[in-house]
């Protein structure tokens, strides 16, 4: 795949969970007005500090307020001129398959192609039972789900009949992918090793959130994945497409990073109340201290998974209020991502893949120089 003007090599942005969270330095929880506008806020600070992606969770239950994520991104949209807009999950498992294509598609249109998603099946084991499934059956409905998503897109009329849904005879999803190529897809996953085969088998992008567990975890994810990868046929490993979640805070001063973060750290809803931060920065990707400290821990990424397409940071949890959330989006877009986009970009096998755009995907199957009808400038 080779890269068109415009679009870089390795893609660097953030991702929100969207979680509703007090602020333990002042006791005062945010309105979910207040935090659905802060997020907007955020994604767009993101495209004007120089970050390529923003994405946003997709949950149903308190404390989280992102319950339809295509509204946000549509927002986005109208916006932004140059920030890719994705999910950093879409649920697969209870999400009807034929509203996820029609979603998309739209919102592939709405935005002239700047959209992809990430697969997966969430962290809220009642959301299954809350749309009408079983929990039980997570790997079987996220197989025959995906499966379906992926004809609806590459078929113009399917007929097709499952465990899990009502038949589709004739039908066409509307509308179409834009210019004839589906939105690009990752499949995320932290434990599963069946999502790393789903992706290397359709030859997607596989994305290990590469925060809560340990490296050597995720490296036996990500060798599986391409390996097969490989196997099936869509290029070598090194042409596989991979991406990385991590967490910073950062300040100047590495002791005022860690004293300001502290509190947020031990209260909150995900990892707090648990290792202490000094044993959790030890053993995973979070970074608190200085510019330079996320930069070199960054760094060693590709030293355990190889060289990769994509890395995002969670940066908005915890309760941070959003001025802090603002100047910490100043700080990795003006001193940390250039300088992880100079040292990741040099040495780069020639082999390696680019990141995947709506660009590159529509030129790898275009002749050079052909014109597409309805294609964005």
């Amino acid at each position: 795949m080779t890269a068109t003007p415009g679009t870089p090599p390795i893609q660097f942005g953030i991702f929100s969970v969207g979680d509703v969270t007090m602020d333990p330095t002042t006791g005062r929880t945010p309105t979910e007005y207040e935090r659905i506008k802060a997020i907007l806020t955020i994604a767009q600070k993101a495209e004007e500090v120089g970050l390529d992606v923003f994405a946003t969770g997709e949950h149903h239950n308190p404390p989280f307020v992102p319950s339809s994520p295509t509204t946000m991104l549509g927002y986005l949209a109208a916006r932004t001129e140059r920030l890719l807009l994705s999910t950093a999950t879409t649920l697969i498992t209870t999400n009807d398959p034929v509203k996820i294509a029609e979603d998309f598609a739209m919102l592939q249109h709405v935005a002239d192609g700047r959209v992809d998603l990430m697969m997966g099946r969430g962290n809220t084991g009642p959301v299954y039972p809350w749309f009408g499934q079983d929990i039980r059956q997570g790997i079987p409905l996220a197989i025959e789900n995906y499966a379906l998503l992926r004809k609806l897109w590459d078929e113009e009329v399917v007929d097709w009949q499952g465990r899990f849904r009502t038949p589709l005879q004739g039908f066409t999803s509307t509308p179409r992918p834009l210019d004839g190529v589906s939105p690009f897809v990752w499949h995320g996953s932290i434990r599963s090793p069946e999502i790393a085969e789903q992706a290397a088998y359709y030859g997607d992008g596989f994305f290990a959130n590469n925060i809560f567990w340990p490296r050597n975890h995720f490296q036996r994810l990500i060798n599986l994945y391409r390996d097969r990868f490989e196997h099936y046929g869509h290029g070598t490993r090194e042409q596989a497409f991979v991406g990385l979640g991590g967490q910073a805070f950062m300040r100047r001063n590495s002791q005022d990073a860690v004293r300001e973060f502290r509190p947020y750290f031990d209260n909150a809803p995900v990892y707090g109340h648990g290792p202490t931060l000094e044993e959790f920065t030890e053993q995973t990707p979070l970074t608190v201290g200085s510019p330079q400290e996320v930069i070199e821990k960054t760094l060693t990424f590709r030293e355990s998974f190889g060289d990769y397409q994509r890395q995002l940071f969670l940066m908005d949890h915890a309760g941070l209020p959003l001025k802090t959330v603002l100047e910490q989006l100043d700080l990795l877009g003006e001193e940390v991502v250039p300088v992880l986009r100079k040292e990741m970009e040099r040495g780069r096998p020639a082999g390696t893949a680019d990141a995947p755009s709506h660009a590159n995907r529509v030129s790898a199957l275009r002749p050079t120089g052909a014109a597409t009808e309805g294609s964005p400038a």
